[in-house]
């Protein structure tokens, strides 16, 4: 997996998750936000993982445009975005060594 993107991501729920959970928008069925972000965006799945409460984290991005959006989606399918961009770039690091902290 690639690790900034998911630290990103983690960090991106952190911070917007209650506030979207609070104000109820920018959230709408699963099917119907992956369908927008395609149609309207060219944007497809490139990464997913786990958050709290078993919410999945996903970020999605073109290759064409650039633009990415994460979104977060709860174990009742409800899907918010949490966060949205411009530059998406893929990213292939390497781990340091073990006892190299560079």
């Amino acid at each position: 997996m690639k690790t900034k993107t998911i630290i990103f991501s983690a960090l991106a729920v952190l911070i917007a998750a209650p506030a979207l959970a609070q104000s109820g928008q920018h959230c709408a069925p699963r099917d119907m936000v992956v369908d927008r972000l395609a149609k309207k965006y060219g944007e497809t799945r490139q990464s997913m993982g786990l958050g709290a409460n078993n919410a999945v984290v996903e970020v999605f991005a073109s290759d064409k445009s650039g633009s990415w959006t994460i979104t977060v989606t709860s174990a009742n399918g409800v899907t918010c975005l949490v966060a949205s961009g411009q530059a998406f770039e893929e990213l292939a690091e390497v781990l340091p060594a073990d006892g190299n902290d560079a």
